[in-house]
């Protein structure tokens, strides 16, 4: 396929990425780009979770304009993607929604909502339908990294979403994100000769791996199950922008233990004190892109899971397509999750619905701030 495009002068490439993308500050530090670059052995394109991708040898570099196509803030592939995974307006194409949450004791104890990922990956990896499970690790304050996880106890230390504590204050001179380009350690799959591997990620990253499978490029062929995490937003802040916000929240930020997002945003102290704060009110340290970035429900994942819609310690579950319904069936089969349960059947149906109507409001709050975020970026 890259002989195939580089045939063609007007095939848009890195350095168009760079003009539309980077330059105009809405790189989601996603991954993709470099990703497929260092999976084909190209090499032309670095990345840094801080800088993003950049070109390093455009020697190396055939044009093929792939990582330009692949990104998730082009437009390029979106019909297709839509054609291929049967999108539907307004969360995309999905088989049932419910909230659930694990049975295992070690994986309640440090699960953000209601552990159901790390069930369903550990449900996986025991029964060999994944190879490993592409997540994040907790590796230091306000940081995690991404992680090959391929034994089921690994993933327990994947669990949660976390700041951690700040250890020396010197570390408050670094910048940090909550975001984590898990997508990147794509390129060790080929290294490994895997090819059954399950990626949690945000809609960006889901997205990204979606056009990949369009295109039929390497790595994306290995995935063989994907778990959506909703998101409104990820945080970046550095020493400056933290003083800010902790006389914002009156709360030092190196006492925040965990974060969580349902109807806001909700920070727990080392001490167990549980802060709401809105949106508006930590929308500065929001991530550029995620301002722009229209996807809240992770529409193209096989399941999508979030806090949002359901009660504390469970997970909202959103079942998209046949092999998310294998992997959930199986979990629940062999009592490693179990559903909410209703006194009536109409209780459940109005659960439910419920459920969908706070999806909906915020995919609908959250390409609403797309739209003006990218239109206050063109005026």
């Amino acid at each position: 396929m890259a002989e195939q495009l580089a045939n063609h002068g007007d095939i848009k490439n890195f350095q168009d990425l760079q003009r539309e993308v980077i330059d105009r500050g809405l790189c989601g530090r996603c991954g993709g780009c470099a990703s497929f670059c260092s999976a084909d052995d190209m090499n032309a394109l670095s990345f840094d979770r801080t800088d993003g991708p950049r070109l390093v040898c455009e020697d190396s570099c055939v044009k093929c304009g792939i990582c330009y196509l692949i990104c998730p803030q082009i437009k390029a592939l979106d019909s297709e993607v839509r054609e291929k995974f049967g999108w539907q307006a307004p969360i995309g194409n999905y088989r049932t929604i419910t909230s659930a949450r694990t049975t295992e004791a070690k994986v309640a104890e440090v699960c953000t909502d209601g552990g159901v990922v790390t069930s369903l990956l550990r449900y996986a990896l025991k029964k060999r339908i994944i190879q490993g499970a592409l997540v994040s690790r907790q590796a230091g304050p306000f940081l995690r990294q991404p992680f090959l996880a391929r034994e089921p106890d690994e993933l327990i230390e994947a669990a949660g979403t976390h700041f951690g504590e700040v250890e020396h204050l010197d570390e408050f001179g670094k910048a940090y994100s909550t975001y984590c380009p898990t997508i990147h350690e794509m390129k060790k799959i080929g290294q490994l000769q895997l090819n059954r591997i399950a990626l949690v990620g945000t809609p960006c990253q889901i997205y990204t791996m979606r056009k990949m499978q369009v295109l039929n490029i390497v790595p994306a062929d290995s995935i063989v199950l994907t778990i959506g995490l909703f998101c409104m937003e990820n945080f970046a802040f550095d020493a400056k922008v933290t003083a800010a916000l902790e006389k914002k929240l009156g709360v030092a930020i190196r006492d925040v233990a965990k974060l969580n997002i349902k109807d806001d945003v909700i920070l727990t102290t080392a001490s167990g004190e549980v802060l709401h704060v809105p949106f508006e009110a930590v929308d500065e340290v929001a991530r550029p892109a995620c301002m722009a970035c229209p996807d809240f429900a992770n529409d193209f994942a096989d399941i999508s899971v979030g806090g949002l819609g359901s009660p504390d310690g469970h997970t909202t579950t959103v079942i998209r397509t046949g092999i998310g319904q294998k992997i959930y069936n199986g979990a629940k089969h062999d009592r490693l999750i179990k559903e909410l349960r209703f006194r009536s059947k109409e209780k459940a149906r109005l659960h439910r619905t419920e459920q969908m109507a706070k999806i909906t409001a915020f995919v609908r709050r959250k390409k609403s701030r797309a739209r003006a975020a990218l239109a206050a970026e063109s005026a």
